[in-house]
């Protein structure tokens, strides 16, 4: 019988931990530099057209996770995760080689629809091999590796474009990403689905009538989904204002590339390595206190950017900084607590419909600062992203309950003792 655990199934949590840095690095390629290839390359002046690139990215993305999520329930997670790698492989050459902008949008519709197989499945299938109790902690992991390497790579293609021009350089650390991610998952990755279908059924020695242990009650589960799905809309709504709007804005106040590349890179780069931390603290204390916190902080993060003081870059690298800081705080607890109200032999599609949700807010983000910038200039909406933010993280504390409720897997003895004491008053979802 599969046993749930990091430590229990290191070597295949380690290698999707790996696989999942590759598929951030893929996202990493385009955080500074297509923004000024549209620019100063393509030539584009309007502010919509320009960040159409994060509209196609955004709205395929949005839907290949709920068709990732309901395929992989139905097939195996590891036939949809090298699926997305094999959609993925001509990407790093469309954006370096394309001769237009169409290609360019082309390749992110590629790109979206990559993402949306390969990192809804590392996020499907470390939830399979962990269970309840080291949920945060989980993704805290997978995040902690996929925006490390988004980060890493902003910098890299920052420094790279920097010396070398924006195309075709910077895109060849794309070919690499492609070439390991599929190796790695074709060759080395086992299947989950297996975990999920044994955690659904009883034990051996169980009774055969035993229903998997559920302790959320429909409306909570409904009251947290919607939570969790408007917080994750709105936190990639002003993580899409940051990836189109930041490096115009930075570049009209005379940041040169190599600038930009850091303040871009500061941000996923503090992201990754706070959810080592924020993971594991919502599996203690619950995932509604990080989630509302965490959205108030971004908030003020883009607020101290739109504000510029006491320069650019200074206010730019601070607000980076809390950025990733808030960020952090919220997105292992929100996809812990969409995993939470999932059944296991569900578990991929309820998370591919929280991550449709979530990942919607690419496209919105792109469309309102396309709009806001275009009639009131871009730092406008940056402080549209700031309020919308604030708003999103006071509605996320009203609607989630502040106990601690889950589906919990049979075959995880050590967690059915865990949540048969009494929750803590002070807990979260």
């Amino acid at each position: 019988m599969a046993r749930l655990g990091i430590r229990e199934n290191w070597p295949q949590f380690s290698l999707l931990v790996l696989i999942n840095a590759c598929v951030g690095g893929m996202v990493g390629l385009e955080r500074t530099v297509v923004p000024l290839v549209a620019t100063e390359e393509f030539h584009l002046t309007s502010d919509t057209l320009i960040f159409s690139f994060i509209v196609a990215f955004g709205l395929v993305k949005a839907l290949s996770n709920v068709a990732s999520g309901w395929l992989a329930d139905r097939f195996t997670r590891k036939t949809m995760l090298v699926t997305g790698w094999l959609i993925g492989v001509p990407v790093p050459f469309m954006l370096g080689w394309g001769p237009s902008w169409n290609w360019i949008l082309a390749a992110n519709v590629l790109l979206g629809a990559s993402q949306g197989f390969t990192w809804s499945m590392t996020v499907t299938m470390k939830n399979d091999l962990v269970g309840t109790r080291q949920r945060g902690l989980a993704m805290g992991l997978n995040e902690f590796a996929g925006y490390g390497g988004l980060g890493i790579t902003a910098l890299l293609t920052g420094y790279i474009a920097a010396r070398s021009g924006l195309r075709p350089e910077p895109f060849y650390l794309g070919i690499g990403y492609v070439i390991v991610g599929l190796a790695l998952s074709s060759f080395l990755v086992r299947d989950t689905t297996g975990f999920a279908r044994e955690a659904f059924a009883p034990s051996p020695g169980d009774q055969p009538t035993r229903p998997v242990r559920q302790t959320m009650d429909p409306p909570t589960a409904k009251r947290t989904m919607i939570a969790v799905c408007q917080a994750g809309l709105v936190n990639n709504l002003n993580d899409g204002i940051s990836w189109g709007v930041l490096p115009l804005l930075f570049a009209a106040h005379g940041l040169t590339v190599a600038d930009i590349g850091i303040i871009k890179a500061v941000y996923p780069l503090t992201w990754s390595a706070g959810q080592l931390g924020t993971g594991a603290l919502s599996d203690r204390i619950g995932r509604r206190p990080l989630i509302a916190s965490g959205m108030v902080v971004q908030a003020i993060a883009l607020a101290l950017i739109a504000a510029g003081q006491p320069s650019t870059y200074v206010s730019g690298v601070a607000g980076a900084v809390l950025l990733g800081l808030g960020t952090a705080m919220v997105y292992p607890a929100l996809l812990a607590a969409a995993a939470d109200t999932a059944m296991p032999a569900t578990r991929a599609t309820t998370l591919g419909w929280y991550r449709f949700w979530r990942d919607l807010g690419y496209p919105a983000g792109a469309l309102l600062a396309g709009a806001v910038g275009g009639m009131f200039g871009l730092v406008w909406a940056v402080v549209v992203g700031a309020a919308l933010t604030l708003a999103s993280g006071l509605l996320a504390a009203l609607l989630m309950k502040p106990r601690q409720v889950a589906i919990t897997e049979l075959n995880d003895d050590r967690h059915l003792r865990h949540v048969s004491r009494p929750a803590r008053q002070d807990t979260g979802v």
